[in-house]
């Protein structure tokens, strides 16, 4: 029997000082390939990820899903049966990897959420701002798409072809969201697993500043509307 193959997409903007720690930590043993999507980085975050392992391709155009879209386009080159997401700043914890594919490797699921809300999270590492943010989004998907979601995390796992199937298009903070939702539509088998989160290593380009914290907000608040049944065809 074939082994499953799994690859990892990570944008990163200016993650020089956290890169590497994300890179070790993953359980290369499990993962065929990691692609970091550099979001046009002003410091040696593309080096340090060359050099920890990984592939590096260009992500130009600002946004955290421009970058997971270049991922994206790497690995189409040879695509895995399983993609997974995690971000670049050290806050997730890549050795649970395994823990977060499973329910996938089991057939139990398509799509699986790393949940920080049940799992145990470090003093401060989720804000205030982004502990009601996930309370609203995953409400409102509740009400709208009848999916129980607890969280928006970024470590995420999906079924390639699964993944594929989403035609996802968003190029900035809606990108999990734009994900769940679509997932919800077309009733993809999703599940959430328990991760650890900790404060990441510098300032959030989100929640770490009040512009960003609201651009994100209303982003993520649209995606749900524009693909529910209310958004007019």
């Amino acid at each position: 029997m074939a082994r499953t193959t799994v690859d990892v997409v990570i944008p990163a903007l200016n993650e020089e000082s956290s890169i590497g720690q994300v890179l070790a930590d993953i359980p290369w043993d499990l993962v065929r390939r990691v692609v970091v999507a550099d979001n046009g980085s002003t410091d040696a975050t593309a080096s340090v990820a060359r050099e920890a392992g990984a592939i590096v391709v260009a992500a130009p155009r600002r946004g955290y899903g421009s970058a997971c879209l270049a991922g994206l386009d790497e690995l189409r080159l040879d695509p895995p049966d399983i993609c997974v997401f995690l971000d670049g700043d050290y806050s997730d914890h890549p050795e649970q990897l395994s823990e977060v594919i499973a329910p996938i490797v089991e057939g139990r699921a398509e799509l699986v959420i790393g949940s920080r809300t049940l799992g145990e999270h470090e003093a401060g590492a989720l804000l205030p701002q982004a502990v009601f943010g996930n309370w609203l989004a995953c409400a409102l998907i509740r009400a709208l798409y009848g999916a129980t979601f607890t969280d928006l995390g970024p470590f995420r796992a999906i079924r390639w072809e699964a993944l594929e199937q989403l035609r996802m298009e968003d190029t900035n903070f809606g990108w999990t969201v734009e994900m769940q939702v679509k997932a919800a539509r077309q009733r993809m088998r999703s599940v959430e697993v328990p991760v650890r989160y900790r404060k990441r290593v510098g300032v959030s380009k989100v929640t770490g500043t009040l512009k960003g914290t609201v651009m994100a907000g209303y982003k993520i608040l649209w995606t749900i509307y524009r693909y529910s049944d209310l958004y007019p065809e």
